[in-house]
């Protein structure tokens, strides 16, 4: 399993041209699990890789805390590392055997269906109905209007991803803005 910052991953985007509203995203199971897995990184690690994209909240802070103190008042430079380098990496791909709790070859979805994922990161398996509750919901009387988008993604957009998730309800909206265009 590659890590590095070629690996890309990929989701449809089904769009209401009209609203230029990003309604939901069809995810396969590597999308779902790297998702996921975002829940398994230290506070530690978000901070380190998102120092560069300028986080908002305090946490940014007590990490800058931590970094700045000196060696006079940590207990050691081993008790500095844990918190500002936590062991556990970011992957871009389901988690691998070595250090994991979870095999490599399993991830945490199983692969036997496609995932919804909605703006604001909630998943469940993909069905007809859960489609037309979600263009009920959003108001969606003309399919015409609606467009499907692929996207591919890599270590960039996974950490606007990350970053995005700690901001916002309109998560996939937020990194994916670019690609929504507004019927006139």
């Amino acid at each position: 399993m590659t890590t590095t910052s070629d690996t890309k991953l990929s989701m449809k985007l089904l769009i209401d041209t009209n609203a230029g509203k990003l309604l939901f995203a069809e995810a396969e199971k590597d999308c779902v699990d790297f998702l996921f897995q975002i829940l398994s990184l230290p506070a530690g690690t978000v901070m380190r890789l998102l120092k560069e994209k300028g986080m908002c909240g305090s946490l940014p802070n007590l990490y800058e805390s931590v970094e700045n103190l000196k060696d006079t008042y940590i207990q050691s430079n081993q008790c500095k590392d844990i918190l500002l380098k936590p062991k556990k990496l970011m992957y871009v791909a389901p988690p691998v055997a070595s250090g994991s709790a979870v095999p490599a070859t399993k991830g945490f979805v199983k692969d036997v269906v496609t995932y919804m994922v909605t703006d604001d990161l909630a998943v469940k398996p993909m069905s007809t109905i859960s489609c037309v509750a979600l263009l009920n919901k959003f108001n969606v009387k003309d399919v015409g209007v609606l467009e499907e988008l692929v996207v591919s993604f890599g270590m960039e957009e996974a950490l606007e991803l990350l970053k995005a998730s700690l901001e916002s309800k309109s998560v996939l909206t937020s990194v994916f803005r670019s690609h929504i265009k507004v019927e006139k």
